[in-house]
């Protein structure tokens, strides 16, 4: 069974937009400054409505934002 590893670029997008703080992120899209700094270090990912209230803050599309590769099992390949 393969499993999917999300990985983002929301800190170069925080940097390209104003140098945007963590904390600006989590005050605009409703979370908590160490959930921007779990989802930033990809030790959580976010649900998708907060997927797309991130993407929605920086103006760009969830794919913009967020990235998935198919972790590949090596046993089975």
């Amino acid at each position: 069974m393969s499993r999917c590893l999300i990985s983002n670029n929301i800190r170069k997008l925080r940097f390209y937009t104003h140098e945007m703080t963590q904390q600006e992120l989590a005050d605009r899209t409703g979370v908590t400054r160490q959930t921007i700094i779990a989802i930033e270090n990809g030790k959580y990912s976010p649900t998708l409505d907060l997927a797309f209230r991130i993407a929605r803050v920086f103006n760009t599309q969830l794919e913009e934002v967020f990235s998935y590769m198919p972790e590949q099992n090596p046993d089975k390949e």
